[in-house]
């Protein structure tokens, strides 16, 4: 059976390999993702994030957050609220926030799974290091656009297939958990799916705002 891209709908055009594992290549929204013999069952996929050493002390993972960090922060208004999500075992991201006066709450499909963060409304929303983990990544960004209130933040960082990139090769391909990767031109279908104005502050961080006609 021919995939299905998960987050435009389209037949992939291609089909490529990395690290011993298939993947397709979306035409239209050009989206690289992970053939769905490839994916982690729900066990394997929490037991390689138990692996992760977020220390929400250790300064360098913090210097590494501060690049989406602070950018978001610069564009926030005073008091705003927001939600990581996607936190992981170790969420780092809120603290740094709310340290900053933006309180932040935390909420993981494995790690922190309460589900009324998702049934109320946001000033911004926060993804470090999660969209390449999404099997099924227009669900979850049309769960982010139901999250953020009118003129909202919605924050990314992730590794973009840059056109210089030798996929082959590429050391972001080898996490088995990494299973959808986003070219320059897949955050751009992504912000006019949503009618989101786009902003890109630094090489793999990439600020939404929802669209100005919800604001």
């Amino acid at each position: 059976m021919t995939p299905v891209c998960p987050l435009c709908g389209d037949v992939p055009s291609s089909v490529r390999t990395a690290h011993g594992r298939r993947f397709h290549d979306c035409a239209l929204c050009r989206l690289v993702f992970a053939d769905r013999a490839e994916l982690l069952d729900a066990d394997a996929e929490r037991a390689r994030y138990e692996t992760h050493e977020n220390d929400p002390g250790d300064p360098r993972y913090r210097a590494f957050l501060e690049r989406l960090a602070a950018p978001l922060a610069e564009r926030l208004s005073p008091g705003a609220e927001g939600l990581d999500f996607g936190c992981g075992p170790g969420p780092t991201l809120s603290l740094m926030l709310s340290e900053r006066g933006f309180p932040t709450a935390d909420w993981d499909p494995f790690f922190r799974p309460d589900p009324a963060l998702l049934e109320r409304t946001w000033d911004f929303v926060a993804c470090s290091e999660v969209l390449e983990h999404l099997a099924r990544p227009l669900e979850s960004l049309e769960i982010v656009d139901r999250l953020l209130r009118p003129g909202g933040w919605f924050g990314v960082m992730t590794g973009l297939l840059e056109d210089d990139v030798d996929f082959e090769s590429w050391w972001y391909v080898r996490d088995p958990t990494h299973v959808a990767f986003y070219r320059p031109r897949t955050l751009r279908w992504i912000a006019r799916r949503f009618d989101w104005a786009m902003e890109r502050p630094a090489p793999n961080v990439v600020l939404f705002r929802r669209g100005a006609s919800s604001v």
